[in-house]
């Protein structure tokens, strides 16, 4: 038996529902929970009752959101039905897409897609009376002004309907139709010969050539043309017979049962019942994926490090308007190594990851003023908060920096680190890609600046791995059928027609990452979201070599069980980080505790160092390269920073010696020792500053030199030369002059000099920024089910005839009030009530009293289903029910 038939044989005889409401009202449970879980956004807040989830699910902005969310097949059949008859049977349904030769595809997809609809409460009706609703018909029907997003214009009887009577009958002679009585008769007939293939056929049988190819141009819309006053004939020949219709002065319009004729009855030119597959680009081996994955990963740490190092004493300055110059970008991309777009991806990962925010709070006050309040309910504010408050009003610039959850970070094992990272990156609104790019102001968007969220990111990210995983281990996927495949999954529609075979992008050309897109254009922004999402996860070594690697399949596994239970907790946040970091860390080299010294005065780390021996060789030694392994070089200005930290000479030779698996060269022990014979051997100090030493001769030579010039010195004692210039100027223009001179405190200690860690106060990431409500969990889903239907018993249930106060509220005196509330709990009956609570606001409840006592009566609250307390003095009202309702009985 074809789905088609089991459809129409599952379907009931009967005309089904007359409403949204009752339709809704007939669903079990298990359906209206699915409803609720395909469209959150019904739950804020949670309806009363059936007829409001009806009302708000028929809402334009709820519609709206709930189309966008539809495959593209489901997407045709919603069109189909905008301009069939109202109601329609699943059989016109069927006929509009599959067309006159009909489409086994189609028939059977369709019973599957008619359910889907159903579900999300866009199609109601019986089998013979399908109805869509009203918002959807509204914003999918063709109108005076624009088509239909299937192509097709008005019907005949809409484009007639301002048109004379004597014209219309006019267009039935020129039509070889006999007049009619009345103009509904003239309608129908037109209506029904074009509706009739053969016998349009034979109409344009006797068309001039130039007619029918006026026509060809018409009839996958757009259905409307301009024609002057005078149309030329082979015009006139189609306005005579009804084949264009006028619509507005100047515009004519191709009716809706004429183009279907021309079309062979379909509604869409290629209907796409099935979803595009995913082809394969390139298939390789699981082990040499993940290896590739595990390389990029370490290299995606030490770039993110390499970044927080060097804003480590603070980081660039905080624009006026928020955000990063491009000066201060171009900086870090030189310190990163790699070109600006992808020095700003990595400057947004780890403000997403909260390793990097403004030291002032400014930019950030934005996200968080509800989660980081800035005083107490006593006015108390932290000493941090005050004196970001006092730069702020003194005009002190404001800077970047690691914030504290940095030293956290750093402190994790590799593997930790990274998915620390990746649970940053993967539900993120922010999209680095768009940074250079203008925002619809014609302004240009900057990294850790604003405009960069975009709702639909981390759905794209998401879906484009879960795509990647459902291949075989190693399969790479080819980028052009994975972005036609999401274009299918959610079909992005315009003001406009939309285009039913958007043009794929170019295969064989990498994408680049960056470039910005239109503000107004969402079909670009999807299409760069997905070429960002495959760079990105290559970036972070969540693939290798484009495939999906294996701690990226359980990243998606644990995603997907975390999603059964609704939303994403904490809990279930650090157990997927847990099982991530556990896949990937086998990947990952040990860090070592050595290097290899060499003659050249360099050191080779044949791979990542342990934290020690990195901080220890990153004062000693400049970095030269990376990669595989780091090549680091010792140089005279390196080895005088190590004793500027306060390392002695004797302590360095002993570190070498400690950490090398090579004999340390004795070009590297003699240069330690040459700089360390001069260093110190000059003392600055401060009087503006002074020079002090020992050696006389020294200081002979350092007035007889012409660079010191610009230092005024001035001779005060034989070993004592005083300077009209700060220790440190004087300090670094001796060093351009060749010595190695170090700095002394007050009591004439010599002064270490260490880098000065900044940090900013406790920051809150960026939130991401949803698009609409999150998914409601099983527990969420199951009270708001219960509370409609005790609101639906309640609002259904039917009460004897009573005055009524203002709002259609009960209305009885004091004395009766009690009475019959004092009655009902005696007997187990149930009443409804009318009650106005403190802020005045009044409802009718329908309650099964248990006590009255005190003023108060107790009872269970079917319009709440819970047992409530309300006042005596505050229940307008009491009315009896006529009949018992089902499940009112009082709780027990």
């Amino acid at each position: 038996m074809s789905a088609e038939q089991q459809h129409r044989d599952g379907q009931a005889a009967d005309p089904g529902p007359r409403s949204l409401a009752q339709a809704l009202r007939e669903r079990d449970d298990a359906s209206l929970g699915a409803l609720l879980r395909s469209r959150p956004d019904l739950l804020h807040p949670v309806p009363t009752d059936v007829t409001q989830l009806a009302t708000r699910a028929g809402t334009r902005a709820s519609v709206l959101r709930a189309l966008e969310h539809l495959d593209r097949f489901a997407l045709q059949a919603a069109e189909a039905l905008a301009v069939a008859p109202d109601p329609a049977s699943y059989q016109e349904l069927l006929d509009l897409l599959a067309g006159d030769d009909g489409d086994e595809e189609v028939a059977g997809a369709l019973p599957a897609t008619v359910a889907l609809l159903r579900e999300r409460a866009l199609v109601w009706g019986g089998e013979d009376r399908l109805r869509l609703v009203r918002t959807a018909r509204e914003l999918l029907a063709p109108s005076a002004s624009h088509s239909s997003p299937t192509g097709l214009g008005p019907s005949v009887a809409e484009a007639t309907s301002g048109m004379s009577p004597g014209r219309i009958q006019a267009i039935l002679t020129a039509a070889g139709l006999p007049h009619t009585h009345d103009t509904v008769s003239a309608v129908a007939a037109l209506s029904g010969l074009f509706a009739d293939r053969e016998r349009v056929a034979e109409l344009l049988e006797g068309a001039p050539e130039a007619s029918r190819e006026v026509l060809t141009r018409l009839v996958w819309g757009p259905p409307y043309g301009q024609v002057t006053a005078e149309p030329a004939a082979h015009l006139r020949w189609l306005l005579d017979r009804g084949l264009l219709l006028p619509t507005t002065p100047g515009t004519v319009v191709l009716p809706r049962e004429a183009a279907l004729s021309l079309r062979g009855g379909r509604a869409h030119r290629v209907p796409e019942p099935t979803r595009p597959r995913v082809a394969v680009a390139a298939e390789r081996k699981p082990q040499v994926v993940d290896a590739a994955a595990g390389g990029q990963a370490l290299a995606a740490l030490d770039t993110v490090e390499e970044l927080l190092r060097s804003w480590d004493e603070g980081g660039p300055a905080v624009l006026r308007a928020g955000g990063l110059s491009i000066r201060d970008l171009k900086r870090t991309a030189t310190v990163l190594e790699v070109p600006e777009p992808v020095a700003a991806f990595w400057v947004e990962l780890a403000y997403a990851a909260g390793l990097i925010a403004s030291d002032g709070g400014y930019v950030e006050e934005h996200h968080e003023r509800h989660d980081r309040p800035d005083a107490d309910a006593e006015g108390y504010e932290d000493e941090e908060t005050r004196d970001a408050r006092t730069r702020r009003r003194s005009g002190e610039a404001e800077h970047y920096a690691p914030t504290p959850e940095y030293d956290a970070w750093r402190d994790l094992p590799p593997a930790e680190r990274w998915a620390w990272l990746l649970e940053a990156w993967l539900p993120g609104t922010r999209a680095p890609g768009l940074i250079g790019g203008r925002d619809g102001r014609d302004r240009t968007l900057s990294a850790l600046g604003p405009g960069l969220d975009r709702s639909p990111a981390p759905e794209v990210r998401r879906r484009v791995l879960e795509l990647m995983a459902g291949l075989e281990p190693g399969q790479a996927p080819d980028p052009a059928t994975l972005l036609e495949r999401l274009r299918w999954e959610r079909p992005l529609r315009s003001a406009g027609p939309r285009r039913e075979q958007p043009e794929p992008p170019r295969t064989g050309v990498r994408p680049a990452y960056g470039g910005g897109v239109a503000a107004n254009d969402p079909e670009a922004l999807r299409t760069k979201l997905t070429e960002w999402a495959l760079l990105e996860a290559e970036m972070l070594g969540v693939t290798g070599r484009g495939a999906l690697a294996t701690h990226g399949r359980a990243l998606l596994g644990a995603e997907g069980r975390s999603e059964g239970a609704g939303a994403d907790t904490a809990a279930a946040g650090s157990a997927r980080a847990a099982v991530v970091a556990a896949l990937l860390a086998p990947l990952l080299p040990e860090p070592l505790d050595h290097v290899l010294l060499q003659a050249d005065l360099t050191a080779v780390a044949p791979g990542p160092l342990v934290r020690p021996l990195a901080e220890a060789l990153g004062v000693l030694a400049d970095v030269e390269s990376k990669g595989g392994a780091t090549v680091y070089r010792f140089t005279p200005g390196s080895v005088r920073r190590a004793l500027d930290a306060g390392r002695s000479a004797t302590e360095l030779h002993a570190f070498l010696d400690r950490h090398s698996r090579t004999p340390v060269p004795q070009p590297l022990t003699y240069l330690i020792d040459d700089v360390a014979r001069r260093h110190g051997l000059l003392r600055v100090g401060a009087a503006s500053s002074y020079v002090r030493c020992d050696d006389e001769s020294v200081l002979d030579e350092i007035l007889a030199d012409r660079r010191a010039t610009a230092l005024r010195l001035r001779r005060l004692a034989p070993t004592v030369v005083a300077a009209q210039a700060d220790p440190r100027t004087l300090i670094e223009g001796l060093r351009a002059m060749g010595f190695a001179p170090a700095a002394e405190s007050a009591e004439g200690d010599v002064m270490i000099a260490r880098p000065h860690a900044h940090r900013t106060p406790p920051r809150t990431p960026p939130a991401p920024v949803p698009d609409g409500p999150p998914a409601p969990d099983a527990t969420l889903l199951t009270a708001a089910v219960r509370a409609v239907r005790a609101g639906d018993r309640a609002a259904t249930a039917p009460r004897k005839e009573t005055p009524q106060a203002p709002g259609g509220l009960p209305r009885t005196s004091p004395a009766d009030t009690l009475a019959t509330v004092q009655a009902a709990a005696m007997t187990g009956e149930s009443v409804w009530i009318g009650h106005v609570n403190a802020e005045g606001a009044a409802s009718q409840r329908l309650l099964a009293p248990l006590r009255v006592e005190g003023g108060y009566v107790t009872g269970y609250d079917h319009t709440a289903d819970e047992v409530r307390t309300y006042a005596l003095h505050r229940i307008t009202g009491v009315a009896e029910l006529a009949d018992k309702p089902d499940g009112a009985e009082p709780a027990r």
